[in-house]
């Protein structure tokens, strides 16, 4: 089964254009929203695999409508439009489209730009998937550290100590040593605010 090709485009004769230029390219499942009025909703419920986005000519509040559906959808994006400045080219990379053509609406030229916006957001979503897991990561430490702290200063213990504590409670759990960090700052908070009450 190949790839679910979603077209967004108001205008009939460029829909009509770019959609042949995807049959012609292999893409045979093709649907079309001819209205951008409520689009989010619609691409959820048709969960493509590849967003075109065609805008012509469009208006700047248009164009900033669709910036925004970019960057709330998770998916390839290709973005056609007839004419652009350095800020909107600005916004569509922020955005997170994948690819944004100016005045290169050509039907044989399809394919290639759907391939590059594929590439790219791939690329894009590596980069953003171990940014993730090392914010993740840091603030796991960070929790951990807090944790740990608050044991030495509870319990008189060494750092090695009560990372130590940590760790054993962990294992004997099967949980990640950064549960652990949270059940003890739960605990603690439970135990300051019974200490506010006394």
């Amino acid at each position: 089964m190949g790839l679910s090709i979603l077209l967004v485009d108001e205008n009939s004769d460029r829909a009509a254009l770019i959609e042949r230029g995807l049959h012609e390219a292999g893409y045979d499942r093709v649907s079309i929203i001819r209205e951008t009025k409520g689009v989010l909703k619609k691409i959820e419920d048709i969960s493509p695999d590849v967003i075109v986005i065609d805008l012509g000519n469009s208006s700047r509040d248009l164009l900033e409508h669709m910036f925004l559906v970019s960057r709330t959808v998770r998916k390839p994006i290709a973005m056609f439009v007839d004419q652009s400045d350095e800020q909107s080219m600005f916004r569509a990379i922020e955005a997170g489209v994948s690819a944004y053509v100016v005045d290169g609406l050509k039907k044989e030229r399809i394919k290639p730009i759907l391939d590059l916006a594929m590439i790219r957001f791939k690329a894009f979503e590596n980069i953003r998937n171990e940014r993730d897991a090392a914010k993740s990561a840091l603030d796991d430490q960070k929790l951990i550290d807090r944790a740990k702290r608050m044991l030495m200063q509870a319990k008189g213990l060494s750092e090695d100590d009560a990372y130590e504590s940590l760790r054993k409670a962990a294992m004997a759990q099967n949980k990640r040593i950064v549960q652990i960090a949270e059940a003890v700052m739960a605990a603690q908070s439970v135990m300051e605010q019974c200490d506010d009450r006394t």
